[in-house]
C-alpha cells in the first residue's frame, strides 16, 4: 500500500489554492489552522517559519515550508511567538510595481467541503521545512510560471503540479529522515495492512468485519480492536468513510450518474448512497457537485 499516494488522493476531494505573495522585508503574518495541506516557498529574501509547537526555522531562498496537516503557522522577519503576529491578507493581490525583497508561492488543498487530512501526513510534525533537490526545484519552477501566467489548460496543470509538488516533497523528506521518518503505523502489521488494501483496493465489496478478519488472520474479537488501535476507526466505520470518499471523487472528476457512481462505491441504490453522503459531508451529492469548483486560484 502507497501510503504517499493514499495520502494526496484523499486530498482531491477538496480545493487547490495557489498564488505569488512579494512582501516587504519586515513583513509579518499569521496563517490560522485548516483542514488540509500547503506549502510556501521562499523564491526570494529571507525570515522566520513560526509554528505553535516548533522552534522558529529560519527560511532562505530556495527553501520550502510544508505545512502537512493544516497546523496554524506564521512568517516572522525575526524569531518570534504565534501569538504576536498579526492575520496574514488572504486571497490574490496586484503585483506590486517593483519588486519586493520576499517573493513566495504558496499552495495549499483546502478540504472545505468534509474530508479530512490523511493519518500518514497527520503523524508528522506541524511544520517542515525541506531543501528542494533539483527534482522538486524543477516542479516548484514550473508552478511558479504556472501561476505567474494563467493560461488555457490550467485547471488541468495547476492541480497536477501541485501534486507532484507534494508528492516529492514527502518522498525527499522521507529519504533525508532515514529510518526514522514517521510512517502510517498500521502498515506496519501485516494482518492490518492486508485489509486496509482490500479496503482501498475494493471498497465496494460486500465486507464484513468477519471477512475483513480472515483476511487479516485474525480473530474478529482481536482483529477489531487492533485495527481501531491503529487506524483510529474501528472497521466499518472506516470502510464507509473510504466509499464515500470515492464517490466524491467520483462526483467531483467525472460526470457519472448518481446511480452509477452509488454501484461503484458498493451502494446498492442511489438514495442509500445519498443518505450515508449527507451525514458524512453534511450536504447532498448533487449540491456537492455543483459547488465544487475544479480549481480556484
Amino acid at each position: 500500500m502507497d501510503v504517499i499516494s493514499e495520502a494526496i488522493d484523499d486530498l482531491r476531494i477538496g480545493q487547490v489554492y495557489g498564488r505569488r505573495a512579494q512582501v516587504p522585508a519586515v513583513f509579518a503574518g499569521r496563517f490560522d489552522a485548516c483542514d488540509g495541506v500547503g506549502f510556501h516557498v521562499m523564491l526570494r529574501g529571507q525570515g522566520w517559519l513560526i509554528s505553535g509547537s516548533e522552534a522558529p526555522i529560519a527560511m532562505r531562498p530556495g527553501d520550502m515550508a510544508l505545512i502537512p496537516h493544516g497546523a496554524a503557522h506564521g512568517f516572522a522577519p525575526e524569531p518570534c511567538t504565534l501569538d504576536a503576529l498579526p492575520a496574514a491578507p488572504m486571497g490574490l493581490q496586484d503585483p506590486p510595481p517593483t519588486p519586493l525583497p520576499v517573493d513566495m508561492i504558496c499552495g495549499i488543498y483546502r478540504l472545505e467541503r468534509g474530508g479530512s487530512v490523511h493519518r500518514f501526513l497527520r503523524s508528522l510534525p506541524d511544520v517542515v521545512l525541506i531543501s528542494p533537490d533539483h527534482r522538486l526545484a524543477a516542479l516548484i519552477e514550473l508552478l511558479t510560471e504556472d501561476l505567474d501566467a494563467p493560461r488555457d489548460g490550467m485547471l488541468v496543470t495547476r492541480p497536477a503540479l501541485v501534486d507532484l509538488v507534494l508528492v516529492h516533497a514527502l518522498r525527499l523528506w522521507q529519504a533525508r529522515q532515514g529510518t526514522g521518518a514517521p510512517a502510517w503505523d498500521a502498515l506496519a502489521d501485516p494482518g492490518i495492512a492486508a485489509a486496509l488494501r482490500e479496503i482501498h483496493d475494493s471498497p465496494q465489496s460486500p465486507w464484513t468485519v468477519d471477512r475483513l478478519s480472515r483476511t487479516a488472520g485474525m480473530s474478529r474479537t482481536a482483529f477489531t480492536r487492533r485495527f481501531t488501535s491503529m487506524v483510529g476507526t474501528p472497521p466499518m466505520t472506516y470502510l464507509i468513510g473510504r466509499r464515500l470518499h470515492r464517490g466524491a471523487q467520483l462526483l467531483r472528476e467525472t460526470d457519472a450518474p448518481l446511480a452509477a457512481i452509488a454501484r461503484r462505491v458498493g451502494y446498492a441504490t442511489e438514495f442509500a448512497f445519498a443518505g450515508a453522503f449527507r451525514r458524512e459531508f453534511g450536504i447532498s451529492p448533487g449540491r456537492f457537485r455543483q459547488l465544487t469548483e475544479p480549481l480556484l486560484s
